[in-house]
């Protein structure tokens, strides 16, 4: 068995966040390091108009003003086109960005590609674990969890604790 398989290092609480730039809903691009001297909740989620991928953007969107006490930005991320974000966007009045990583390079960087989502049902190939990373003002990570279950919600009371 000569086949190589590539080894990534798992990111860790204490290392710099890797850096990316990704077209929002709009078609404007945004990048991580825009943020620096802010905290940044960058939230993975596999795709827009899913039911468990709207509760969470909702929850999110429902209770931006704590995060904005927190001095964090939210940036939600799939592998969806920008023109699907849009939609999902403007149907359910998200006031944060969602970003496009339609190449798919942000979830391998962040150790978040999930590789069948609904098996038998959605076989989409490396669409997005559901993840929520916690960066800190100095482009830190402070906190990060993956959730093994696409349903599930990431823990929101973690996240804020993470933030404060």
């Amino acid at each position: 068995n000569n086949i190589k398989k590539e080894i990534t290092m798992a990111l860790k609480v204490g290392d710099k966040a890797p850096d990316f730039t990704l077209f929002n809903q709009d078609g404007e691009a945004v990048s991580l390091s825009s943020f620096k001297g802010k905290n940044v909740v960058v939230l993975f989620f596999p795709a827009a108009n899913t039911g468990a991928c709207t509760t969470e953007m909702c929850t999110f969107r429902d209770e931006l003003k704590e995060y904005e006490n927190l001095n964090a930005q939210l940036l939600g991320i799939s592998v969806d086109t920008h023109f699907a974000l849009k939609m999902f966007h403007e149907k359910n009045n998200y006031n944060f960005p969602l970003l496009s990583d339609f190449n798919k390079k942000v979830i391998k960087d962040y150790d978040v590609v999930l590789d069948v989502f609904v098996p038998g049902k959605f076989d989409y190939l490396n669409t997005a674990k559901r993840a929520a990373f916690v960066v800190d003002k100095n482009g830190n990570i402070k906190y990060f969890e993956i959730l093994a279950n696409v349903g599930g919600q990431p823990n929101f009371d973690a996240i804020k604790k993470a933030l404060a």
